[in-house]
This record gives structure tokens, C-alpha cells and sequence, in this order.
């Protein structure tokens, strides 16, 4: 589904490039959609970060929990 989303996105954005070289584009319209990736964009990147701090946090505490237990067998 994902690629055919992308084949679809791909056409559109041709087709709006081929409208451009006409001069057959609003730029307002365009300049809305440019925000609204961008937001999009932004709004993933955060998500990502948190994600991966959590995912951080994670590894942090099993590496902990790894050392005390390998402790434990040196005893």
C-alpha cells in the first residue's frame, strides 16, 4: 500500500511540476502545501526524538540490569 501511495504522490508532484513550467500554479495553494509538509515534518522528527530517547532510556536501564547480573557469576 505504502508504494502505491508513493507511485501516487510521485505522479501528482510531476504533474504539478509540468503545471509550474505553464505558469498554471497558485502559490498560495503551493505555499499552504509547502507548510503543511513541513509541519508534517517537523511534527515526525519530535515523535522520532522522543522514540528514540525513550528507546535510550531503555537500553540504559538493561545494560544496568546486564552488569549487576554478570556481577553476580564473577561471585
Amino acid at each position: 500500500m505504502m508504494e502505491f501511495l508513493k507511485k501516487a504522490t510521485e505522479w501528482v508532484l510531476d504533474k504539478e511540476e509540468e503545471a509550474a513550467k505553464n505558469c498554471r500554479i497558485d502559490l498560495d495553494d503551493l505555499q499552504k502545501q509547502i507548510e503543511l509538509i513541513k509541519n508534517r515534518r517537523d511534527a515526525l522528527k519530535r515523535e522520532c526524538e522522543d522514540n528514540i530517547g525513550q528507546l535510550e532510556h531503555i537500553l540504559r536501564r538493561l545494560e544496568v540490569i546486564k552488569a549487576k547480573e554478570e556481577s553476580c557469576k564473577r561471585k
